[in-house]
């Protein structure tokens, strides 16, 4: 079954955080590793999409938690799985295996839930993060003009992901935790090449990110500016993650809502962090906030972001059983 035929029927629910789960195993710098990497120059430790290589059984659980949590879509462990991100490991040329791989993984664990649950269809995203570096922002306040990175070098970057993600059989591509929404650009460009040359259709989600109280996201867009901004390209759904917890994401998941003819998604942090860095929100505590979500029937796809767990995803599937999923607006 197609997964718009799905969301037109009800609420989907993606899955929670890999890096959360992946800190529960305690991972030294031998560990990322393995025998493959020994030898490797340059530290690793931290690297948590090349674990989609030397430790796979462990990506492959993490999957089959959050599936068996009640997900019906689980991420790709490739949110930094572009040549610019993975310079800082000096791992430019592994690119394609480790999308291809953790595709390949996501997919393999999808397939084992679908063949249980035929009536409940498991679905794989691959997971498309912002980069480190911002084509529309300068990283030096005394050269306002300069840009670590150009439009064209991230579409490239992007256009190997997506390929490799394809071909390790994702099944939608989610451009996700968008700060920028010109590295977004480039990376929705990048898709749309890949499908124009393979003559093939794939669905987009598309989700932005609120960095703080006044609402837009680092590059100074507001929630409409970013929906206006990203509304020309064929996508499944947009939406919101990480950098706040589910009720602060409320005000701007309605405008985009009532704006939008796509589908809404929202898969916010555990709470705010604490001054440690953890979250410390239950998912009972997740689990109350997302009701308003699906009360106002503002959301098709629901999951969580960063201090997020299967026990946070079993939550947020029981409560939204009971909910109908929003009905698309269309303009006419």
């Amino acid at each position: 079954m197609l997964i718009k035929d799905l969301l037109h029927r009800r609420i989907l629910v993606l899955d929670g955080a890999m890096g959360t789960m992946l800190q529960r195993y305690k991972f030294t710098e031998e560990d990322f590793r393995g025998d493959r990497f020994r030898d490797w120059e340059h530290p690793l430790q931290g690297n948590n999409d090349l674990l989609s290589l030397t430790q796979p059984e462990a990506i492959a659980d993490v999957h089959r938690k959050y599936f068996a949590a009640g997900a019906d879509i689980v991420e790709t462990n490739t949110f930094s799985g572009t040549t610019i991100a993975m310079a800082d490991y000096h791992m430019e040329e592994l690119v394609y295996e480790l999308n291809y791989e953790s595709a390949r993984i996501a997919k393999k664990v999808a397939d084992e839930f679908t063949a249980n649950e035929p009536n409940k269809p498991r679905f794989v995203a691959g997971s498309i993060g912002p980069t480190n570096k911002t084509a529309s922002m300068s990283p030096d306040v005394n050269d306002p003009g300069f840009r670590a990175i150009s439009f064209d070098e991230l579409r490239v970057a992007y256009k190997q992901q997506v390929e490799a993600l394809l071909d390790g059989g994702a099944d939608i591509i989610l451009v996700e935790t968008i700060f920028d929404t010109l590295n977004a650009k480039a990376a929705l460009f990048a898709i749309e090449e890949v499908k124009e040359e393979r003559k093939i259709d794939v669905p987009i989600m598309v989700s932005g990110t609120i960095t703080d109280a006044s609402g837009r996201t680092l590059s100074g867009q507001t929630a409409e500016a970013f929906l206006i901004s990203i509304s020309h390209i064929p996508i499944l759904s947009v939406g919101f993650n990480c950098a706040l917890g589910a009720s602060q994401l409320v005000p701007h998941l309605e405008v985009i809502s009532k704006k939008s003819e796509h589908f809404i998604s929202a898969h916010p942090n555990a709470g705010l962090p604490n001054a440690f860095g953890e979250y410390d929100e239950s998912p009972e505590q997740m689990a109350v906030q997302i009701k308003e979500y699906v009360e106002k029937k503002i959301v098709n796809i629901v999951g969580g972001c960063c201090g997020t767990t299967p026990e946070h995803i079993r939550a947020i599937a029981d409560l939204v059983k009971q909910y109908k999923p929003r009905k698309l607006t269309v303009f006419g």
